[in-house]
């Protein structure tokens, strides 16, 4: 009987500061758009990411992945990248991209879906804020 597949997912935390601005636009239509996300002078969140990973239990370990090595390695790819950062000028990732919740998850999907493995990636959640949050599956 082949393994079961399950789904594990490990949380991380970390803060950044971004401004929500389309330079194409002008200063008027950003404000109209963005509201308050436009502040000239940026704005911060303490953003939640769930990274859930999808494989075959592991007969060894028991583990679909370790999840201190998934905690690490999404650490290094793309927390420590992102955390006590400016997103609009601090994130090589994100340079040239509006940094809403929407586009930083896809970034950051990109990042870690090439580097996760026997599992692979199945699901991102990032938390803006309590109220709001965006989830991505790779399509």
């Amino acid at each position: 009987m082949p393994a079961p597949h399950v789904t594990v997912t490990r949380r991380l935390l970390f803060n950044a500061g971004h401004r929500v601005h389309n330079p194409a636009l002008s200063d008027e239509e950003n404000v109209r758009l963005f509201g308050k996300c436009n502040n000239p002078n940026g704005h911060g969140h303490n953003y939640t990411l769930d990274v859930s990973v999808r494989g075959a239990i592991d007969d060894r370990t028991g583990y679909v992945h370790d999840l201190g090595a998934l905690k690490q390695l999404v650490e290094e790819v793309a927390v420590s990248k992102m955390d006590h950062r400016n997103l609009n000028l601090d994130v090589a990732f994100m340079h040239g991209i509006i940094p809403t919740s929407e586009n930083i998850i896809v970034a950051i999907w990109g990042l870690l879906a090439p580097a996760i493995h026997p599992a692979a990636l199945v699901r991102l959640v990032l938390w803006e804020t309590s109220n709001n949050y965006v989830e991505y599956t790779g399509d």
